[in-house]
């Protein structure tokens, strides 16, 4: 969703021109999030002196736009070009904020834009990532102390919020902290966000804190390598006046560019920027001094080059090309003679084998994994398996017992339905697992154990590396839960034999790159689109159809094939376009069944099979096929998914959209 990024240079010159870029090319790498709009604040010139000012320091600049970032970046050299500020001003400290918004609260609009402010002089500025549950309640306060508001957003509370904290406190004692203005800040807001503030009344400074949202910190020392024990007292940073950088981010992609030194700020934590120092300090609702916190950096195991489209027009489709790599790279180190090794379950895996049941949570494609991999996790530990929509899970409150292992599914390891429905889990006693992508994350943090699918930085906000990585772990989930299985010994070995082919298939398949873009020239007028599975394969059909409608912006719906006569046979005629998933697994004989229903329909069918298996699914050998090259049954989704996220991106290209960034979505869903 909404992306936020600060950067903080201190005893290192930098031209206002370079401060500027950098967070500009900060909100660039947090582009694939999702946004509607854009805004930054940087200082001015003193010169720039504004009649009645509260404070003697230099005022923001704050510039905010619609739509996309180059319109903020137009907008941005237009009105510095206006002022006449000098871009070539050297700082040797300097902090400055940006976002990307994604419109909850209030239309895409300049006023609705981040930062938000506290009013007239620009007091207070705040960039927020999340949703301030009780900001009715608030606004109509502060309403009856004066202020006005100008946005619809729930943000704007907070800066004016601050400035009436920091007007009541001087007032009363004559002097106040920027880290207690933010406390009591935090006291009075509900809800979920991570957020930076920017005073003028503390020039020079930064504070953020989050609950809920994630929050990065950054630190590049400059002149020297930075320290890895750096925050085990905290005071050694605050001692150190070496030229450095720092930032805060919403993501990783945004910071590996200037360094891959960071720590993830956990909830209620604030963060204080001074001098040049890091001071963290631990949030507490019954204590009304917050206590001091050490925390060790971390090393990001991350490229540059991992951010980059390289020779590809787009990350989607760098991304579907990757899966040879990503694939291995989720499978390194944990195959060894045979036998699987997950580090991250090997605690908790007698726990887990002797659960009631296994219950798959997720999202969107994140489900739709868990979906591919529930019947081999069934059948090879003879566990009940049953699939949960986060949101869904948490509306009806359903059953969770204690006994069971809740399996959280997240690429992000962020969207706040399954972070949600994590914490229900944790509060009715489950095992809690999670399988995300994001070192670091909310997820990988707060579940009991888990294991990281390492597909690398995804991009694109359609998933399709994470997807298959998802896959493959989840397999290896149930290979390791039921190696205590003689019954299932030769299955294992069969599966594990297909693994190490799997990423050698998946660059075959990736061959039919040309037919899929011929294919979606065919289908590039449709208005909709079918796809039929079932058994290990409906997960196939259901991430199809999502892939064509996130991208391609087209109707397409996956279907349960078992359920085709029950409705869905209604809609066949010789224009809709029907695609079939009908790989030879045991529910092979029921799809060509299927086939010959829909083929005397005169439905116009599209049938994926294996390579060389086209006389047996094609009634009058004129029906048009996709063949794949066949794999173990439970990894024949990971095939059978590229040819429809290629088909997905091509009909996107051919239809004029955007491929990286559809309409109306966000990579991160971080509210509910």
């Amino acid at each position: 969703m909404c992306g936020i990024f600060a950067y903080l240079n201190y005893n290192v010159g930098r031209e206002r021109s370079y401060i500027v870029e950098v967070l500009l090319n900060g909100l660039r790498r947090l582009e694939y999030r999702g946004y509607d709009s854009a805004g930054i604040a940087i200082d001015s010139d003193m010169r720039l002196m504004m009649q009645g000012k509260p404070y003697d320091t230099a005022s923001p600049l704050v510039f905010r736009q619609e739509g996309k970032i180059e319109n903020l970046v137009t907008s941005v050299y237009s009105e510095v070009h206006k002022l006449d500020v000098d871009l070539e001003k050297l700082f040797s400290v300097h902090a400055g904020i940006a976002h990307t918004r994604w419109a909850t609260h209030g239309v895409p609009a300049p006023r609705n834009s981040h930062p938000q402010s506290s009013g007239q002089f620009d007091e207070f500025l705040v960039v927020h990532n999340g949703i301030i549950t009780n900001y009715e309640v608030l606004k109509q306060t502060l309403i009856r102390q004066g202020f006005t508001f100008e946005s619809d957003t729930d943000t704007e509370v907070i800066p004016k919020l601050a400035k009436f904290v920091f007007d009541k406190a001087c007032d009363a004692e004559g002097g106040v902290t920027f880290s207690q203005v933010v406390i009591e800040v935090m006291r009075q807001l509900e809800g979920a966000y991570a957020l930076i503030f920017k005073s003028p009344h503390y020039p020079n400074e930064l504070i953020a804190c989050k609950r809920g949202s994630t929050l990065l910190l950054g630190v590049n020392e400059l002149g020297g390598e930075t320290s890895r024990h750096l925050f085990h007292d905290v005071k050694a940073l605050t001692a150190n006046d070496k030229p450095k950088e720092l930032f805060f981010s919403s993501d990783l992609c945004a910071i590996v560019e200037h360094t891959k030194n960071y720590a993830a700020i956990e909830d209620n934590e604030i963060v204080h920027i001074k001098d040049g120092s890091v001071s963290i300090l631990k949030f507490d609702y019954e204590k009304e001094k917050p206590a001091s916190v050490q925390r060790a950096l971390s090393v990001l195991e991350m490229e540059v080059e991992q951010i980059k489209k390289g020779d590809f027009d787009h990350f989607m489709k760098k991304e579907i090309h990757e899966q040879p790599d990503s694939l291995t790279t989720s499978m390194r180190g944990r195959l060894k003679d045979g036998v699987v090794g997950l580090g991250g379950l090997k605690d908790h895996m007698r726990t887990i084998r002797r659960s009631r049941r296994i219950v798959f949570i997720g999202c969107g494609t994140s489900y739709h994994a868990a979906l591919a991999a529930r019947p081999i996790m069934e059948e090879l530990t003879d566990i009940p398996v049953t699939m949960e929509i986060a949101s869904d899970l948490l509306d009806r409150k359903a059953l969770i017992f204690k006994e069971d292992t809740a399996v959280f599914v997240s690429q992000s390891g962020e969207t706040a339905d399954t972070l949600l429905a994590l914490e229900y889990a944790l509060d009715n006693g489950a095992l809690c697992v999670g399988v995300t992508n994001t070192v670091g994350s909310t997820l990988a943090r707060k579940t009991d154990c888990g294991v990281h699918i390492n597909a690398g930085c995804e991009i694109g906000v359609a998933s399709t590396k994470a997807y298959t990585s998802q896959i493959v772990v989840m397999v290896m989930m149930a290979l390791a839960i039921g190696s205590d299985k003689m019954s299932t010994l030769a299955k294992r070995e069969a599966i594990i034999a297909g693994l190490t082919k799997l990423p050698e298939k998946a660059g075959d398949v990736l061959k039919l790159d040309g037919e899929m873009k011929a294919l979606a020239e065919s289908l590039i007028d449709k208005q909709s689109l079918l796809m039929f599975g079932r058994g290990n394969n409906y997960a196939t059909a259901l991430e199809g159809a999502l892939k064509v409608k996130e991208v391609a912006l087209m109707h397409s719906e996956g279907m349960f094939a078992g359920e085709m006569k029950h409705g869905p046979l209604a809609l066949v005629d010789e224009c809709l376009p029907i695609i079939v998933i009908a790989t030879r697994d045991d529910t092979f004989s029921k799809q060509q069944s299927v086939i010959q229903q829909l083929h005397a329909r005169k439905g116009r069918l599209i049938v994926m099979c294996y390579k060389g298996d086209a006389s047996l699914v094609c009634p009058d050998g004129e029906t048009r096929v996709i063949e794949v090259p066949q794999v173990a049954d439970c990894l024949q989704p990971i095939i059978n998914i590229i040819p429809m996220q290629l088909l997905a991106y091509h009909l996107t290209v051919l239809r004029g959209y955007d491929v990286d960034q559809p309409r109306n979505l966000a990579k991160s869903v971080t509210t509910q």
